[in-house]
């Protein structure tokens, strides 16, 4: 009943419901791995969330209408890059983990929405696009907002701080690189070598520095599952969310993430960082949608050029 409530309604709409969804989910996975994290370190569940991601990739993937068509390959011109994906993913995992063990829960994850405006910068040397004073004035803007958050020099600055921005730097990597594989191979693919990369890289890791650490109660058990189930499913939904409508349409709606992780911090953690999420959370949405409606005066002006 309610995949099929979904399906009335317009795409745009369906869009925004799945998205949303997806938000919702990567705070109760991320809720998951702060609650495990007090007894394993963050490179065993990095493995372990890879592990059973890659389900719903391998998911994904048969379900998908391209992959098929073009006769199933599951080897890629650009196997290298998908791989050395992965292997980004696998640090990101690690900053971002290893920050939900140390900080507060909606903290890490306002200060890691400053993978937009990463994004916007990294897009200069690797892909050689130009990037107009708006854009830079939403990054500086963004920035801004990160410092005020961080409020380095004071006495709640700590070096974990540090640690959702280099998630974000690793994610918006990994989402610029995105834009360089070969337009016919399918979404599911790319997905899939990132995931199996992650799982390698993340592997690689723990063995070099934690060690794996023996689960210790079929409880744990079923956490990591749904940790990893819960984070292959939001996968999979944003996946489907830009599959039906382009991206800078949903972008504005990505930042409800922001309010979704403090609600989930208060009741789940009893966190209420008003003081050190506020004004700096309003700088980084505001950043992020001045990015949003520069992209779009952009493409109606280039619209209105193409039809003079």
């Amino acid at each position: 009943m309610p995949v099929r409530w979904i399906k009335s309604l317009p795409t745009f709409v369906q869009a925004v419901v799945i998205i949303l969804s997806a938000l919702f989910l990567f705070d109760i996975m991320g809720a998951i791995i702060k609650h495990l994290g007090g007894r394993y370190p963050a490179q065993q569940l990095s493995v372990l969330r890879n592990v059973f991601g890659l389900i719903p990739s391998i998911i994904v993937l048969l379900l998908s209408s391209e992959w098929h068509s073009a006769g199933r390959p599951m080897i890629i011109r650009n196997w290298k890059l998908g791989l050395f994906r992965g292997g980004i993913i696998t640090f990101a995992q690690f900053s971002y983990y290893s920050a939900l063990m140390h900080m507060e829960f909606a903290t890490v994850n306002t200060l890691a929405f400053i993978s937009p405006m990463f994004v916007t910068a990294l897009s200069v040397p690797l892909l050689g696009l130009r990037v107009g004073k708006w854009r830079w004035i939403a990054v500086a803007l963004g920035f801004v907002g990160v410092v005020w958050i961080m409020r380095p020099g004071s006495s709640v600055f700590t070096l974990y701080a540090i640690l959702p921005l280099c998630a974000a730097l690793f994610y918006a990597i990994n989402s610029v690189t995105v834009r360089m594989f070969d337009t016919d191979v399918p979404t599911a693919t790319i997905n899939l070598y990132s995931t199996f990369g992650a799982l390698v890289g993340s592997t690689i890791l723990m063995s070099s520095t934690s060690g794996f650490i023996p689960v210790a109660s079929t409880e744990d058990w079923m956490w990591i599952f749904a940790m990893g189930a819960v984070g292959g499913c939001a996968v999979l939904l944003l996946i489907t969310a830009y599959r039906l409508t382009s991206p800078g349409n949903l972008a504005p709606f990505e930042y409800f993430g922001i309010p979704f992780s403090f609600a989930i911090g208060w009741y789940i953690f009893g966190e209420a960082p008003f003081d050190t999420l506020f004004p700096g959370a309003l700088l980084i949405i505001g950043g992020g949608l001045l990015i949003v409606w520069r992209e779009r005066r952009k493409k109606k002006e280039a619209e209105e050029e193409s039809g003079a």
